[in-house]
């Protein structure tokens, strides 16, 4: 028996936009997963905020650590509705878009010159091609 998967036909520009935007949603929503387990209090403080954590965050920045996985759990939404990959096509999504390729390149600013070895080599990378891919976002949906 053989099973055919229907396909959608999609011009190669759009298909370009929403491969960056899961590639960006997909880099916010790893680092969401990484705050999840910061504030239920994994060992992994001394890796993040600057490596000037201890390893098990300490109460106050545990909840920090859940409202920056609610945060950037929203913006993975935002970037793949702006691709027009869920939901629907709001106005606000282009400058939201734009903010959070903003926000993703002042985070690789940080993680560059953070004493954490982890943030620098292994952050650095992962903040500068989600700013990237949510910047091509942005740009490529700028008529919609």
């Amino acid at each position: 028996m053989t099973t055919t998967i229907p396909t959608v036909e999609r011009s190669s520009g759009t298909a370009a936009v929403g491969s960056a935007a899961v590639g960006a949603a997909g880099v916010c929503v790893a680092f969401a997963g990484l705050q999840i387990a910061l504030a239920a209090g994994a060992p992994l403080g001394d890796h993040v905020w600057g490596g000037t954590q201890d390893r098990v965050l300490p109460t106050g920045m545990r909840i920090v650590a859940a409202g920056s996985a609610a945060a950037l759990t929203a913006m993975a939404g935002v970037v793949l509705r702006r691709a027009g990959l869920i939901g629907h096509p709001a106005r606000w999504l282009g400058p939201a878009t734009w903010t959070i390729a903003r926000f993703l390149a002042v985070n690789t600013i940080g993680n560059i010159t953070s004493t954490s070895t982890v943030e620098r080599f292994l952050f650095t990378p992962a903040t500068a091609v989600a700013a990237g891919l949510a910047a091509a976002v942005a740009h490529r949906t700028r008529r919609r």
